[in-house]
Parts: structure tokens; C-alpha cells; sequence
């Protein structure tokens, strides 16, 4: 988390930060994951941030130092949300061709089953859509509060 921070605030993507690191993008994604990390890797991420070495292994030291804004962690979860929407409409394309696919071969006379099935997947893709670009949310941020507050037992 520390690294995509210090990776955010200077505005890079994982493959610029690749880049200019000598590390691969595989490797950038599970320490942001918070996996464990060689000290060749960390040293080369403490050359780029300009910090010591020692600030990138102890994770909860940097945590008091620097901390995602609630903006911040907002707007990650907009573009996680985002990223999960294509990654499940792709999902979608590729699996209704194969399915569209394989029945124009076997059976090209009734199509009802396939555009069944597209209809009902192709309706929660609308939805995850819809939620993920926020035109409509039922879980809306201070639901979210008020669930969160319910279950420490505080009173809002």
C-alpha cells in the first residue's frame, strides 16, 4: 500500500514506475499487494522514492507517516470498481461468443436459449455497470457509515 501511495503522488502508472525501477510490473503489483518483497526490490523502489530502505520494510512505521485521504481511497475504489466493470464485460463478450459460437454448430435452428442466457448475464453487466461509473448505488457511503457504525456499537 505504502508503494502505490508514494507511486500516486507522483501521478506514474505501475509501468512507469517499472521503468524507472528496473522492476517487473508483476513484481510492482504484489508489493503494492502487500506480499512480501526481496531487498534487491525494495532497495530499488527506495533509490526511485528517495527514501531509505528501511521506511519501505516496516509498513506500519510508514503508515504513520503517510495515510490515503479519504479521497484518496476513494477514488481507488472508483477505479477498482471500474476495472472490475470491463474486466466482467469482457468476460461476458468472450463467453457469449463461444456460446453463440458453439450452438450455430451443433443446433442453428432455435436461439431462445442462447439469448436467455445473454439477456439475464447482459442485465447484471448493465448493473455492474451502472454501479461502477455511479449513475445509481444502493450502498451509497454513508450507508456504508451508518453499517460500520452498527457494528463497533457505536451511535451515529
Amino acid at each position: 500500500m505504502i508503494v502505490r501511495k508514494l507511486r500516486l503522488q507522483r501521478s506514474w502508472s505501475q509501468e512507469q514506475l517499472s521503468q524507472v525501477s528496473g522492476l517487473s510490473v508483476r513484481t510492482i503489483q504484489r508489493i503494492e499487494r502487500g506480499q512480501k518483497s526481496g531487498l534487491e526490490s525494495l532497495k530499488s523502489l527506495a533509490a526511485v522514492f528517495e527514501i531509505q530502505v528501511n521506511e519501505l520494510q516496516q509498513e506500519s512505521e510508514m503508515k504513520n507517516h503517510i495515510q490515503l485521504t479519504f479521497e484518496e481511497e476513494n477514488a481507488l475504489e472508483y477505479v477498482k470498481s471500474i476495472k472490475d466493470f470491463y474486466t466482467h464485460l469482457i468476460i461476458y463478450i468472450a463467453v457469449m461468443s463461444f456460446i453463440l459460437i458453439s450452438h450455430m454448430l451443433s443446433s442453428p435452428d432455435d436461439y431462445t436459449g442462447v439469448l436467455i442466457c445473454a439477456a439475464a448475464w447482459g442485465t447484471g453487466v448493465v448493473i455492474n455497470g451502472l454501479v461502477a461509473f455511479e449513475v445509481f448505488s444502493l450502498f451509497t457511503p454513508d450507508w456504508e457509515k451508518k453499517q460500520i457504525e452498527r457494528r463497533l456499537g457505536r451511535k451515529l
